[in-house]
């Protein structure tokens, strides 16, 4: 239980970053959302392949693209849409479905069924969200809608892509994919927007901010908790990212908090609580899905496969079977387990 304790407190310095990023993009920032997209994904990803010294191998050169686009390149693009078409009440209350996406990917890709605490925890995190953020009557763009359910899509589908393929370690993969996402994206950022922009002293650091720590950093502890906790478990955990805009919003911004928006926070940390009460299966090992580490693996160590031939055998120890019969099968199965 206090390990389990210690990778959710791991886990959330992702969402937070994230939470924090709002607030460096909109004082900052340029309004470039491809070149943004870029400048944050591609130094993360450089800072960490120059620590791990290491180029993909085998599968993980059509991999490390894959997850690039999912979690990085496309993902940080549709985000930055995201805030430019919608209020950002509208857009964190629908990103707050990425919970129920990342279970249902859970489900298809690893094998995962969600816990009924889990889905519980997921649908009061979407309500405590809608009930701190929502109010009034903002405009909403169909496109920003679209363009914010690709991106908890893509996010959810990556982020349990990256689970399931653990066969490296996390610190390659996530400097892999970044590296990927960022390169993917330059041709576009050329096309569309032209030359890079032009950036000044707080603009340099707002990028500095968003590519080290809310990108190098909080990518490695969210990746390395999805493993250890799952998608579920790790998903309930994302919903720290809005409580963290509000909060910033109050404390930077001297935004009053309301009493819908406390209400509002207080639902969401009670959904993420009764979320971690549910059960999570134990992470699978280097090269194997969490589907797969939950079944007997023949060869190791204290595991003896129990032939037909056996249980049969097995059978003469009821009633009836006779003494000889007994001490006959137990050196059956002795000798089968040295083997």
């Amino acid at each position: 239980m206090e390990a389990r304790f210690r990778w959710i407190l791991i886990t959330a310095i992702a969402p937070i970053a994230w939470g924090s990023t709002y607030v460096v993009t909109r004082a900052v920032l340029p309004d470039a959302p491809l070149w943004g997209a870029v400048l944050r994904a591609l130094p993360a990803g450089l800072l960490l392949l120059a620590v791990v010294r290491r180029l993909p191998r085998g599968a993980w050169w059509w991999r490390s693209p894959l997850l690039g686009v999912l979690n990085a390149g496309g993902f940080f693009v549709l985000v930055y849409a995201v805030a430019k078409l919608l209020p950002s009440s509208i857009a964190s209350t629908v990103m707050a479905l990425s919970p129920l996406a990342m279970m249902g990917f859970g489900w298809m890709l690893l094998g995962q069924r969600p816990r009924l605490l889990s889905l519980a925890g997921a649908l009061a995190g979407v309500v405590g969200v809608a009930v701190m953020l929502l109010g009034g009557a903002a405009p909403v763009a169909p496109l920003g809608v679209v363009a914010a359910v690709a991106a908890l899509l893509l996010s959810a589908a990556g982020y349990v892509l990256a689970a399931r393929w653990n066969d490296v370690d996390v610190l390659s993969q996530t400097a892999w994919q970044l590296v990927a996402g960022g390169l993917l994206v330059v041709p576009f950022a050329v096309v569309f927007e032209g030359a890079p922009p032009a950036l000044d002293g707080p603009a340099v650091a707002g990028f500095a901010y968003v590519s080290l720590v809310a990108t190098a950093v909080a990518f490695l502890a969210w990746f390395a908790g999805i493993r250890r906790l799952g998608p579920a478990v790790a998903g309930l955990v994302g919903l720290l990212n809005p409580i963290t805009g509000v909060a910033l919003g109050a404390l930077l911004a001297g935004e009053a908090l309301t009493g819908r928006q406390l209400l509002g926070v207080a639902i969401v940390l009670a959904g993420i609580g009764v979320g971690q009460l549910a059960k999570a299966g134990g992470p699978a090992g280097p090269g194997q899905s969490p589907r797969d580490s939950r079944k007997p693996r023949v060869g190791t160590k204290n595991v003896v496969p129990v032939t037909a031939v056996e249980k049969s055998r097995m059978r003469s120890w009821l009633p009836g079977g006779s003494p000889t019969n007994m001490r006959s099968s137990m050196r059956s199965i002795t000798h089968s387990s040295r083997e």
